[in-house]
Protein backbone atom coordinates (compact mmCIF):
# COMPACT_ATOMS: atom_id res chain seq x y z
CA UNK A 1 0.00 0.00 0.00
CA UNK A 2 1.37 3.41 -0.94
CA UNK A 3 1.77 6.11 1.68
CA UNK A 4 1.50 9.85 1.39
CA UNK A 5 5.29 10.14 1.27
CA UNK A 6 5.50 7.43 -1.41
CA UNK A 7 3.18 9.57 -3.52
CA UNK A 8 5.92 12.14 -4.01
CA UNK A 9 9.15 10.25 -3.42
CA UNK A 10 8.37 7.14 -5.42
CA UNK A 11 5.53 7.49 -7.88
CA UNK A 12 5.75 11.26 -8.43
CA UNK A 13 2.03 11.17 -9.20
CA UNK A 14 0.36 14.35 -10.39
CA UNK A 15 -2.89 13.54 -8.61
CA UNK A 16 -2.92 11.86 -5.24
CA UNK A 17 -5.76 10.49 -3.20
CA UNK A 18 -8.12 12.26 -0.77
CA UNK A 19 -7.05 14.52 2.03
CA UNK A 20 -3.70 16.19 2.58
CA UNK A 21 -0.02 15.32 2.61
CA UNK A 22 0.31 16.23 6.29
CA UNK A 23 -1.58 17.90 9.14
CA UNK A 24 0.27 21.17 8.52
CA UNK A 25 -0.69 20.99 4.85
CA UNK A 26 -4.33 20.56 5.92
CA UNK A 27 -4.14 23.86 7.79
CA UNK A 28 -3.55 25.63 4.45
CA UNK A 29 -6.79 24.30 2.92
CA UNK A 30 -9.64 26.54 1.81
CA UNK A 31 -12.09 27.73 4.42
CA UNK A 32 -15.09 25.48 5.06
CA UNK A 33 -18.22 26.60 3.20
CA UNK A 34 -20.74 23.93 4.20
CA UNK A 35 -20.99 21.35 6.92
CA UNK A 36 -23.08 18.26 7.57
CA UNK A 37 -24.93 17.97 10.88
CA UNK A 38 -26.92 14.90 12.06
CA UNK A 39 -30.37 15.89 13.33
CA UNK A 40 -32.15 13.59 15.78
CA UNK A 41 -35.84 13.17 16.64
CA UNK A 42 -35.41 10.11 18.85
CA UNK A 43 -36.84 10.73 22.36
CA UNK A 44 -38.26 14.12 21.37
CA UNK A 45 -41.88 13.01 21.00
CA UNK A 46 -41.82 13.78 17.26
CA UNK A 47 -42.21 10.56 15.28
CA UNK A 48 -40.15 11.56 12.26
CA UNK A 49 -36.95 10.15 10.76
CA UNK A 50 -33.63 11.64 11.73
CA UNK A 51 -31.97 13.57 8.91
CA UNK A 52 -28.66 14.97 7.73
CA UNK A 53 -28.70 18.75 7.49
CA UNK A 54 -26.41 20.63 5.13
CA UNK A 55 -25.57 24.02 6.66
CA UNK A 56 -24.14 27.02 4.80
CA UNK A 57 -21.21 28.43 6.84
CA UNK A 58 -19.78 30.71 4.14
CA UNK A 59 -19.97 34.33 5.42
CA UNK A 60 -20.15 35.59 1.81
CA UNK A 61 -23.20 33.48 1.01
CA UNK A 62 -26.75 34.91 1.05
CA UNK A 63 -27.80 31.73 2.92
CA UNK A 64 -25.13 32.00 5.62
CA UNK A 65 -26.15 30.25 8.87
CA UNK A 66 -29.06 28.49 7.18
CA UNK A 67 -29.95 24.87 6.56
CA UNK A 68 -29.85 24.56 2.79
CA UNK A 69 -30.75 20.87 2.47
CA UNK A 70 -32.28 18.09 4.58
CA UNK A 71 -31.77 14.40 3.82
CA UNK A 72 -34.28 12.32 5.82
CA UNK A 73 -33.39 8.73 6.65
CA UNK A 74 -35.85 6.02 5.52
CA UNK A 75 -36.50 4.83 9.10
CA UNK A 76 -37.44 6.30 12.47
CA UNK A 77 -35.65 6.00 15.84
CA UNK A 78 -32.16 5.53 14.39
CA UNK A 79 -30.34 8.10 16.59
CA UNK A 80 -27.80 9.45 14.13
CA UNK A 81 -24.72 10.37 16.12
CA UNK A 82 -21.16 10.47 14.79
CA UNK A 83 -20.02 10.17 11.18
CA UNK A 84 -16.92 9.31 9.17
CA UNK A 85 -15.66 8.90 5.63
CA UNK A 86 -15.11 6.20 3.07
CA UNK A 87 -11.62 7.63 2.50
CA UNK A 88 -9.48 10.29 4.19
CA UNK A 89 -5.85 11.36 4.44
CA UNK A 90 -4.89 7.79 5.37
CA UNK A 91 -5.54 7.04 1.67
CA UNK A 92 -3.72 10.09 0.32
CA UNK A 93 -1.15 8.00 -1.50
CA UNK A 94 -3.81 6.13 -3.49
CA UNK A 95 -5.09 8.19 -6.46
CA UNK A 96 -7.95 5.71 -6.98
CA UNK A 97 -9.60 6.79 -3.71
CA UNK A 98 -12.09 9.66 -3.46
CA UNK A 99 -13.65 11.12 -0.31
CA UNK A 100 -17.24 11.13 -1.56
CA UNK A 101 -19.26 9.04 0.91
CA UNK A 102 -20.21 10.02 4.43
CA UNK A 103 -20.61 7.06 6.78
CA UNK A 104 -23.48 7.50 9.27
CA UNK A 105 -23.68 4.74 11.92
CA UNK A 106 -26.76 4.73 14.13
CA UNK A 107 -26.46 4.58 17.89
CA UNK A 108 -29.81 2.88 18.55
CA UNK A 109 -30.97 1.07 15.39
CA UNK A 110 -27.42 -0.13 14.55
CA UNK A 111 -27.92 0.60 10.86
CA UNK A 112 -25.24 2.30 8.78
CA UNK A 113 -26.28 4.87 6.19
CA UNK A 114 -23.81 5.51 3.40
CA UNK A 115 -24.47 9.00 2.06
CA UNK A 116 -23.31 10.23 -1.33
CA UNK A 117 -21.84 13.70 -0.80
CA UNK A 118 -19.76 13.66 -3.98
CA UNK A 119 -22.41 13.93 -6.69
CA UNK A 120 -23.83 17.13 -5.20
CA UNK A 121 -22.12 18.15 -1.93
CA UNK A 122 -24.86 20.70 -1.16
CA UNK A 123 -27.66 18.14 -1.61
CA UNK A 124 -26.46 14.68 -0.45
CA UNK A 125 -28.42 11.52 -1.15
CA UNK A 126 -28.48 8.03 0.32
CA UNK A 127 -26.17 5.64 -1.52
CA UNK A 128 -26.74 2.49 0.53
CA UNK A 129 -28.25 1.25 3.79
CA UNK A 130 -26.40 -1.44 5.75
CA UNK A 131 -29.04 -3.12 7.90
CA UNK A 132 -28.51 -4.04 11.53
CA UNK A 133 -29.39 -7.69 10.88
CA UNK A 134 -26.42 -7.99 8.53
CA UNK A 135 -24.08 -6.58 11.17
CA UNK A 136 -25.63 -8.78 13.85
CA UNK A 137 -25.26 -11.94 11.73
CA UNK A 138 -21.69 -11.32 10.58
CA UNK A 139 -20.24 -9.53 13.62
CA UNK A 140 -22.50 -10.11 16.63
CA UNK A 141 -22.35 -6.38 17.33
CA UNK A 142 -24.74 -3.43 17.67
CA UNK A 143 -25.03 0.14 19.00
CA UNK A 144 -22.51 1.68 16.63
CA UNK A 145 -20.43 4.75 17.35
CA UNK A 146 -17.14 5.93 15.79
CA UNK A 147 -16.30 5.48 12.11
CA UNK A 148 -12.79 5.81 10.64
CA UNK A 149 -11.56 5.05 7.14
CA UNK A 150 -8.42 2.92 6.92
CA UNK A 151 -5.54 3.13 4.51
CA UNK A 152 -6.30 -0.48 3.55
CA UNK A 153 -9.51 0.56 1.80
CA UNK A 154 -11.87 -0.51 4.56
CA UNK A 155 -14.10 1.44 6.91
CA UNK A 156 -13.97 0.53 10.60
CA UNK A 157 -16.83 1.27 13.02
CA UNK A 158 -16.71 0.79 16.78
CA UNK A 159 -19.60 -0.92 18.55
CA UNK A 160 -20.68 -0.50 22.16
CA UNK A 161 -22.69 -3.65 22.67
CA UNK A 162 -24.12 -6.92 21.48
CA UNK A 163 -27.58 -6.98 19.88
CA UNK A 164 -29.18 -7.55 23.31
CA UNK A 165 -27.68 -4.35 24.70
CA UNK A 166 -24.98 -5.87 26.85
CA UNK A 167 -21.60 -4.18 26.75
CA UNK A 168 -19.25 -5.41 24.01
CA UNK A 169 -16.43 -3.36 22.54
CA UNK A 170 -15.85 -4.78 19.08
CA UNK A 171 -15.34 -3.32 15.61
CA UNK A 172 -17.20 -3.73 12.32
CA UNK A 173 -15.34 -3.69 9.00
CA UNK A 174 -17.04 -2.46 5.82
CA UNK A 175 -15.58 -2.64 2.35
CA UNK A 176 -15.12 1.03 1.39
CA UNK A 177 -16.09 0.37 -2.26
CA UNK A 178 -19.12 -1.90 -1.94
CA UNK A 179 -19.95 -1.17 1.73
CA UNK A 180 -20.57 -4.84 2.32
CA UNK A 181 -20.03 -6.07 5.87
CA UNK A 182 -16.73 -7.97 5.91
CA UNK A 183 -16.89 -9.07 9.53
CA UNK A 184 -15.12 -8.12 12.73
CA UNK A 185 -11.82 -6.24 12.77
CA UNK A 186 -10.75 -7.84 16.06
CA UNK A 187 -9.91 -11.52 16.22
CA UNK A 188 -12.47 -13.89 17.70
CA UNK A 189 -12.75 -13.55 21.46
CA UNK A 190 -10.80 -10.28 21.59
CA UNK A 191 -13.69 -7.82 22.08
CA UNK A 192 -13.47 -5.54 25.11
CA UNK A 193 -16.09 -5.39 27.85
CA UNK A 194 -17.32 -1.98 26.68
CA UNK A 195 -16.74 0.20 23.62
CA UNK A 196 -17.00 3.78 22.43
CA UNK A 197 -14.25 5.69 20.59
CA UNK A 198 -10.93 4.69 18.98
CA UNK A 199 -7.89 6.13 17.20
CA UNK A 200 -5.15 4.27 15.35
CA UNK A 201 -1.48 5.20 14.88
CA UNK A 202 0.09 2.68 12.44
CA UNK A 203 3.69 3.88 12.80
CA UNK A 204 3.50 2.61 16.37
CA UNK A 205 1.42 -0.44 15.38
CA UNK A 206 -1.26 0.62 17.83
CA UNK A 207 -4.95 1.35 18.13
CA UNK A 208 -6.45 2.54 21.41
CA UNK A 209 -10.14 2.29 22.28
CA UNK A 210 -12.30 3.67 25.08
CA UNK A 211 -15.49 2.74 26.94
CA UNK A 212 -18.91 4.24 27.61
CA UNK A 213 -21.09 1.53 29.12
CA UNK A 214 -23.77 -1.08 28.55
CA UNK A 215 -26.32 0.27 26.01
CA UNK A 216 -29.30 -1.34 27.77
CA UNK A 217 -28.38 0.72 30.83
CA UNK A 218 -27.31 4.13 29.50
CA UNK A 219 -30.12 4.01 26.95
CA UNK A 220 -32.61 4.66 29.76
CA UNK A 221 -30.82 7.68 31.19
CA UNK A 222 -28.03 8.18 33.70
CA UNK A 223 -28.11 6.78 37.25
CA UNK A 224 -25.12 6.86 39.58
CA UNK A 225 -26.20 3.45 40.88
CA UNK A 226 -25.42 1.95 37.47
CA UNK A 227 -21.87 3.29 37.69
CA UNK A 228 -21.47 1.71 41.11
CA UNK A 229 -22.90 -1.57 39.78
CA UNK A 230 -20.21 -1.77 37.08
CA UNK A 231 -22.29 -0.96 34.01
CA UNK A 232 -20.01 1.91 32.92
CA UNK A 233 -16.45 1.78 31.65
CA UNK A 234 -13.21 2.79 33.38
CA UNK A 235 -10.60 1.12 31.17
CA UNK A 236 -8.47 1.96 28.17
CA UNK A 237 -7.67 -0.79 25.65
CA UNK A 238 -4.44 -1.00 23.66
CA UNK A 239 -4.55 -3.08 20.47
CA UNK A 240 -1.85 -4.50 18.26
CA UNK A 241 -2.82 -2.86 14.97
CA UNK A 242 -1.34 -5.61 12.80
CA UNK A 243 -2.42 -8.66 14.80
CA UNK A 244 -5.83 -7.20 15.75
CA UNK A 245 -5.53 -8.34 19.33
CA UNK A 246 -5.91 -6.49 22.62
CA UNK A 247 -2.47 -6.44 24.22
CA UNK A 248 -3.11 -4.24 27.25
CA UNK A 249 -6.10 -2.98 29.26
CA UNK A 250 -5.46 -0.17 31.70
CA UNK A 251 -7.79 0.28 34.68
CA UNK A 252 -8.02 4.04 35.06
CA UNK A 253 -9.63 4.00 38.51
CA UNK A 254 -11.19 7.16 39.90
CA UNK A 255 -9.27 9.34 37.43
CA UNK A 256 -10.90 7.64 34.46
CA UNK A 257 -14.58 7.06 35.04
CA UNK A 258 -16.41 6.77 31.69
CA UNK A 259 -13.47 7.43 29.31
CA UNK A 260 -14.89 8.73 26.04
CA UNK A 261 -12.99 10.63 23.33
CA UNK A 262 -9.37 9.80 22.54
CA UNK A 263 -7.15 11.80 20.17
CA UNK A 264 -3.55 11.09 19.23
CA UNK A 265 -1.45 14.05 18.24
CA UNK A 266 -1.86 14.45 14.48
CA UNK A 267 1.83 13.97 13.78
CA UNK A 268 1.84 10.31 12.65
CA UNK A 269 5.22 9.77 14.32
CA UNK A 270 3.80 10.70 17.72
CA UNK A 271 3.18 8.22 20.51
CA UNK A 272 1.22 10.76 22.59
CA UNK A 273 -2.54 11.04 22.98
CA UNK A 274 -5.08 12.84 25.15
CA UNK A 275 -8.33 11.33 26.36
CA UNK A 276 -11.33 12.86 28.15
CA UNK A 277 -13.11 11.05 30.97
CA UNK A 278 -16.68 12.26 31.35
CA UNK A 279 -17.74 11.37 34.87
CA UNK A 280 -14.29 12.04 36.34
CA UNK A 281 -14.13 15.34 34.43
CA UNK A 282 -10.47 14.72 33.73
CA UNK A 283 -8.11 14.67 30.77
CA UNK A 284 -5.50 11.91 30.72
CA UNK A 285 -2.21 11.89 28.85
CA UNK A 286 -1.70 8.51 27.13
CA UNK A 287 1.85 7.66 26.10
CA UNK A 288 4.20 4.80 25.23
CA UNK A 289 7.01 3.83 27.56
CA UNK A 290 10.15 1.76 27.15
CA UNK A 291 9.34 -1.83 26.30
CA UNK A 292 6.30 -0.94 24.21
CA UNK A 293 3.80 -0.68 27.07
CA UNK A 294 1.40 2.24 27.41
CA UNK A 295 0.67 4.33 30.47
CA UNK A 296 -1.61 7.21 31.48
CA UNK A 297 -1.34 10.23 33.74
CA UNK A 298 -3.91 12.83 34.67
CA UNK A 299 -2.95 16.25 33.29
CA UNK A 300 -6.20 18.23 33.67
CA UNK A 301 -8.88 18.04 36.37
CA UNK A 302 -12.13 20.00 36.21
CA UNK A 303 -13.37 20.32 39.77
CA UNK A 304 -16.97 19.46 40.63
CA UNK A 305 -19.25 22.10 42.12
CA UNK A 306 -21.33 21.58 45.26
CA UNK A 307 -24.95 22.27 44.39
CA UNK A 308 -28.56 22.09 45.46
CA UNK A 309 -31.44 21.19 43.14
CA UNK A 310 -29.60 18.57 41.10
CA UNK A 311 -29.66 14.75 41.13
CA UNK A 312 -26.42 14.62 43.15
CA UNK A 313 -24.89 16.95 45.76
CA UNK A 314 -22.02 17.70 43.38
CA UNK A 315 -22.17 18.37 39.64
CA UNK A 316 -19.20 17.30 37.50
CA UNK A 317 -18.07 19.16 34.41
CA UNK A 318 -18.74 16.05 32.31
CA UNK A 319 -16.16 16.24 29.53
CA UNK A 320 -17.70 14.36 26.62
CA UNK A 321 -15.77 15.63 23.58
CA UNK A 322 -12.15 16.55 22.92
CA UNK A 323 -10.06 17.48 19.89
CA UNK A 324 -6.53 18.61 19.06
CA UNK A 325 -5.65 21.32 16.55
CA UNK A 326 -3.88 20.19 13.39
CA UNK A 327 -0.58 21.74 14.49
CA UNK A 328 -0.77 19.80 17.79
CA UNK A 329 -0.54 23.04 19.74
CA UNK A 330 -3.96 23.29 21.38
CA UNK A 331 -6.47 20.89 22.88
CA UNK A 332 -10.15 21.81 23.18
CA UNK A 333 -12.85 20.15 25.25
CA UNK A 334 -16.36 20.73 26.56
CA UNK A 335 -17.94 20.58 30.00
CA UNK A 336 -21.48 19.57 29.03
CA UNK A 337 -22.96 20.06 32.50
CA UNK A 338 -20.96 23.07 33.69
CA UNK A 339 -21.51 24.72 30.30
CA UNK A 340 -18.03 25.85 29.26
CA UNK A 341 -15.67 25.13 26.38
CA UNK A 342 -11.95 25.29 27.15
CA UNK A 343 -8.72 25.74 25.19
CA UNK A 344 -5.36 24.57 26.56
CA UNK A 345 -1.87 25.09 25.19
CA UNK A 346 -0.27 21.62 25.01
CA UNK A 347 3.19 22.65 23.82
CA UNK A 348 4.21 20.82 27.00
CA UNK A 349 1.69 18.00 26.80
CA UNK A 350 2.36 16.84 30.36
CA UNK A 351 1.56 20.31 31.71
CA UNK A 352 -1.34 21.82 29.69
CA UNK A 353 -2.02 25.50 30.29
CA UNK A 354 -5.56 26.91 29.97
CA UNK A 355 -5.60 29.89 27.60
CA UNK A 356 -9.28 30.16 26.65
CA UNK A 357 -12.73 29.58 28.13
CA UNK A 358 -16.26 30.52 27.12
CA UNK A 359 -19.64 29.54 28.64
CA UNK A 360 -22.46 28.19 26.47
CA UNK A 361 -25.54 27.35 28.52
CA UNK A 362 -25.08 24.52 31.01
CA UNK A 363 -26.84 23.33 34.16
CA UNK A 364 -25.51 25.98 36.54
CA UNK A 365 -26.73 29.15 34.80
CA UNK A 366 -28.47 31.81 36.84
CA UNK A 367 -32.22 31.45 37.14
CA UNK A 368 -32.20 27.70 36.62
CA UNK A 369 -33.15 24.93 39.07
CA UNK A 370 -29.55 24.39 40.25
CA UNK A 371 -27.98 26.55 42.93
CA UNK A 372 -24.20 26.41 43.35
CA UNK A 373 -23.32 26.50 47.05
CA UNK A 374 -19.55 26.02 46.74
CA UNK A 375 -17.38 26.74 43.70
CA UNK A 376 -13.59 26.73 43.65
CA UNK A 377 -13.37 28.33 40.20
CA UNK A 378 -16.19 30.84 39.67
CA UNK A 379 -17.28 33.76 41.84
CA UNK A 380 -20.83 33.63 40.49
CA UNK A 381 -23.05 31.37 38.42
CA UNK A 382 -22.79 32.21 34.71
CA UNK A 383 -25.57 34.09 32.97
CA UNK A 384 -27.80 32.26 30.47
CA UNK A 385 -26.55 32.67 26.91
CA UNK A 386 -28.62 34.56 24.36
CA UNK A 387 -27.58 34.69 20.68
CA UNK A 388 -29.65 36.92 18.39
CA UNK A 389 -32.38 36.91 21.02
CA UNK A 390 -32.44 33.11 21.26
CA UNK A 391 -31.75 31.54 24.65
CA UNK A 392 -29.37 28.63 24.15
CA UNK A 393 -30.68 25.45 25.81
CA UNK A 394 -28.47 22.57 26.88
CA UNK A 395 -24.72 22.75 27.18
CA UNK A 396 -21.77 22.57 24.77
CA UNK A 397 -21.39 19.02 23.52
CA UNK A 398 -19.83 18.24 20.12
CA UNK A 399 -17.02 20.51 18.98
CA UNK A 400 -15.35 20.74 15.57
CA UNK A 401 -12.38 22.93 14.67
CA UNK A 402 -11.74 24.49 11.29
CA UNK A 403 -8.66 23.15 9.55
CA UNK A 404 -6.79 26.43 10.06
CA UNK A 405 -7.70 26.34 13.75
CA UNK A 406 -9.46 29.72 13.78
CA UNK A 407 -13.11 28.68 14.18
CA UNK A 408 -14.56 26.23 16.67
CA UNK A 409 -18.11 25.01 15.98
CA UNK A 410 -20.29 23.77 18.85
CA UNK A 411 -23.54 21.78 19.05
CA UNK A 412 -25.51 20.93 22.18
CA UNK A 413 -26.91 17.37 22.09
CA UNK A 414 -25.08 14.50 23.80
CA UNK A 415 -27.58 11.64 23.41
CA UNK A 416 -31.33 12.07 23.21
CA UNK A 417 -32.24 10.10 26.36
CA UNK A 418 -29.70 12.09 28.40
CA UNK A 419 -30.72 15.36 26.74
CA UNK A 420 -34.28 14.66 27.85
CA UNK A 421 -33.11 13.93 31.40
CA UNK A 422 -30.74 16.85 31.92
CA UNK A 423 -31.95 19.50 29.46
CA UNK A 424 -35.70 19.12 28.86
CA UNK A 425 -35.75 22.70 27.53
CA UNK A 426 -33.58 21.52 24.63
CA UNK A 427 -36.10 18.79 23.81
CA UNK A 428 -38.78 21.48 23.75
CA UNK A 429 -36.83 24.24 21.96
CA UNK A 430 -34.34 22.29 19.81
CA UNK A 431 -30.59 22.43 19.52
CA UNK A 432 -28.27 25.05 18.06
CA UNK A 433 -25.03 25.30 16.12
CA UNK A 434 -22.71 28.07 17.34
CA UNK A 435 -19.25 29.34 16.38
CA UNK A 436 -16.37 30.41 18.61
CA UNK A 437 -13.54 32.54 17.24
CA UNK A 438 -10.11 31.26 18.25
CA UNK A 439 -6.93 33.24 18.91
CA UNK A 440 -4.30 30.92 17.44
CA UNK A 441 -1.39 33.18 18.42
CA UNK A 442 -1.73 33.66 22.16
CA UNK A 443 -4.77 31.50 22.82
CA UNK A 444 -8.27 32.71 23.62
CA UNK A 445 -11.92 31.98 22.80
CA UNK A 446 -14.62 34.50 21.86
CA UNK A 447 -18.21 33.57 21.03
CA UNK A 448 -19.27 34.89 17.62
CA UNK A 449 -22.48 36.87 18.33
CA UNK A 450 -23.49 36.86 14.66
CA UNK A 451 -23.42 33.09 14.11
CA UNK A 452 -26.48 31.02 15.02
CA UNK A 453 -28.13 28.07 13.31
CA UNK A 454 -31.38 27.56 15.20
CA UNK A 455 -32.69 23.99 14.93
CA UNK A 456 -35.74 24.88 16.99
CA UNK A 457 -37.49 26.13 13.87
CA UNK A 458 -37.20 23.09 11.63
CA UNK A 459 -40.12 22.10 9.35
CA UNK A 460 -41.21 19.12 11.48
CA UNK A 461 -40.46 20.74 14.82
CA UNK A 462 -37.47 21.26 17.14
CA UNK A 463 -34.67 18.76 16.61
CA UNK A 464 -31.47 17.75 18.45
CA UNK A 465 -28.13 18.21 16.68
CA UNK A 466 -24.90 16.31 17.13
CA UNK A 467 -21.46 16.13 15.45
CA UNK A 468 -20.60 18.59 12.61
CA UNK A 469 -18.43 17.40 9.72
CA UNK A 470 -16.86 19.24 6.76
CA UNK A 471 -16.72 17.78 3.22
CA UNK A 472 -12.93 18.22 3.07
CA UNK A 473 -12.05 16.50 6.31
CA UNK A 474 -11.36 17.86 9.77
CA UNK A 475 -9.47 17.45 13.02
CA UNK A 476 -11.38 14.38 14.20
CA UNK A 477 -11.73 12.37 10.98
CA UNK A 478 -8.33 12.46 9.27
CA UNK A 479 -5.48 10.17 10.30
CA UNK A 480 -2.07 10.08 8.65
CA UNK A 481 -0.18 6.85 8.17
Amino acid sequence: MSTARDCFTMTQCRRCGPGFTSPLDAMKASREEIMYVPCVYHHTGINKPDYLATVDVNPKSPRYCQVIHRLPMPNVNDELHHSGWNACSSCFGDPTKVRDKLILPCLISSRVYVVDVGTDPRAPCIHKVVEADDIKEKCGLAFLHTSHCLGSGDVMISAMGDPEGNGKGGFVLLDAETFEVKGNWELDGQAAEFGYDFWYQPRHNVMISTEWGAPRVFGNGFRIEDVQAGYYGHRLHVWDWTKRTCIQSLDLGENGQVPLGIRFLHNPDSDQALMCCALSSSVLHVYKVEGGQWETEKVIQVRSKKVEGWILPEIPGFISDILISMDDRFVYFNNWLHGDVRQYDITDIRHPRMVGQVFIGGSIVKGGPVTVVEDNDLHDQPDPLFIKGRKVPGGPQMIQLSLDGKRLYVTTSLYSAWDKQFYPDMIRDGGVLLQIDVDTTDGGLTLNPDFLVDFGKEPHGPVLVHEPRYPGGDCTSDIWI
